[in-house]
């Protein structure tokens, strides 16, 4: 059918557009009143038009996004019920966190576990134990999330050395499949804007292509954290995955997409007026599922002072089921496709990031720039910034810095410390550390109850 509504309506060029505006401003600057600055130094236009268009090919997932289920293993049984309860309850997928080996027989004893896509996010280095799950496992749905890079920009150590690390892993990576994680949410908690993200996550990965050769690239997936900014991160997983394509056609590595995880912020959430925690995780997994996240979990309202408990878990997975089933998102990876604003931001991102993705690799690479602290002053420099615009309301948090209810009190309900622990052990580097913006409102609040 040729005769279509808008076919009715005569076009309208960007110029005309803006002379519109700069009319109905009455004397005021254009670009003063309506075009502003990102952190990341990205300039917003009050509108955008087909001329705004890049037609980026993105290669997303063929099929919806998984649902899963954190869960972090003290006691095998205890986890595994919880994982089956997860199961029933909506969730396609699970999560499983060690600090140790596991019993894993006894975790896995129900066959409707090894049906699911399952994630092993182990925080500590040990390649026998890691083959041995995976050959129970003999399953192609399940990832690994073992990063000795990430370990080491996050803690300032290897796990054990640089040599021994990388023996362990090779092992690892030669009987498994989706055995090296990109933890990109490092750099998302720590503060990092949206471009260091992109760039380090890129370069993190690099690091693992230039030691392990381009056979590696199917072994790794990603794990992003995503903020409020909210067509900014649908932007900027989109970007990743066209940045990871672009880096791995430069190793001659084709049919290889980029497999993304991804979570909400901790950097954003409040211990006060927590429930505005809820709208905040709602929005952030939005954005996740509109950017194309393979798997999406949530955080439960009260993940940074309560320990994990059936109603926040509930809860925080039912945001997820309400956004798939209930909103018709469950295969909206591909929504974003044709809207200016985003694929121009996309572009951007994409851009800019591949710039500082080329000066960290003409500058030794990032595992030099991480040892020399170039990254982590990076990080500092953009966390100071958005501290002191939190810290000055220019950033506002609702219930934390704005609109503060004084009869809300928290001493009694911290079940767990909700602030960032202080350190004092010997690191080879400096730590990138990961701080929530409101933590020194909320201590200087505590000490007044």
């Amino acid at each position: 059918m040729e005769n279509y509504l808008f076919n009715e309506f005569q076009e309208v060029t960007p110029l005309a557009w803006k002379n519109k505006i700069q009319a109905d401003l009455k004397g005021a600057d254009y670009n003063e009143t309506l075009l502003w600055k990102t952190n990341e130094g990205i300039t917003v236009k009050p509108f955008y038009t087909i001329e705004d268009r890049t037609y980026q090919q993105i290669n997303l997932s063929k099929k919806g996004f998984n649902i899963c289920q954190s869960i972090t293993i003290e006691n095998e049984e205890e986890a595994s019920s919880f994982a089956i309860d997860s199961l029933q309850r909506g969730a396609n997928s699970i999560e499983f966190i060690a600090n140790k080996p596991f019993d894993y027989k006894k975790l896995l004893t129900n066959n409707n576990l090894q049906k699911a896509t399952l994630y092993f996010k182990l925080n500590f280095l040990a390649s026998e134990f890691v083959i041995e799950l995976a050959k129970h496992l003999n399953s192609d749905t399940c990832f690994f999330n073992i990063d000795s890079i990430g370990h080491l920009a996050s803690s300032g150590n290897w796990y054990q050395n640089m040599a021994s690390d990388y023996k362990e892993l090779e092992s690892i990576i030669k009987h498994t499949h989706h055995s090296i994680a990109v933890n990109a949410n490092i750099y998302q908690n720590a503060g990092a804007n949206t471009i260091q993200q992109l760039a380090y996550a890129l370069a993190h990965a690099n690091e693992y292509l230039n030691h392990f050769g381009k056979e590696v690239a199917s072994n790794i997936h990603f794990n992003f954290s995503v903020g409020s900014n909210y067509f900014f991160e649908i932007a900027k997983l989109r970007a990743f995955r066209i940045l990871w394509t672009a880096l791995l056609n430069e190793y001659e590595v084709e049919n290889t997409t980029a497999h993304i995880f991804a979570q909400p912020s901790l950097r954003n959430k409040t211990l006060y007026d927590y429930n505005v925690n809820m709208l905040r995780t709602t929005s952030e997994c939005m954005s996740a599922i509109l950017g194309g996240a393979n798997t999406i979990t949530n955080n439960s309202y009260d993940k940074i002072f309560h320990k994990p408990n059936e109603f926040g878990e509930r809860i925080s997975r039912n945001q997820l089921l309400i956004l798939q089933q209930e909103s018709e998102l469950g295969e909206a990876q591909h929504i974003a496709d044709g809207s200016y604003y985003i694929e121009s931001l996309t572009e951007q991102l994409a851009q800019q990031a591949l710039n500082v993705f080329k000066q960290i690799e003409k500058g030794g690479g990032f595992l030099k720039q991480l040892k020399e602290g170039i990254i982590q002053r990076k990080i500092i420099e953009s966390a100071s910034k958005e501290q002191e615009q939190f810290d000055t309301g220019k950033l506002i948090l609702l219930g934390t810095n704005k609109i503060q209810n004084e009869n809300d009190k928290m001493k009694n309900q911290l079940e767990i410390d909700a602030f960032m622990p202080i350190r004092n052990q010997k690191t080879l580097i400096q730590p990138i550390i990961q701080k929530r913006l409101a933590e020194k409102l909320e201590q200087e609040r505590l000490r007044h109850e």
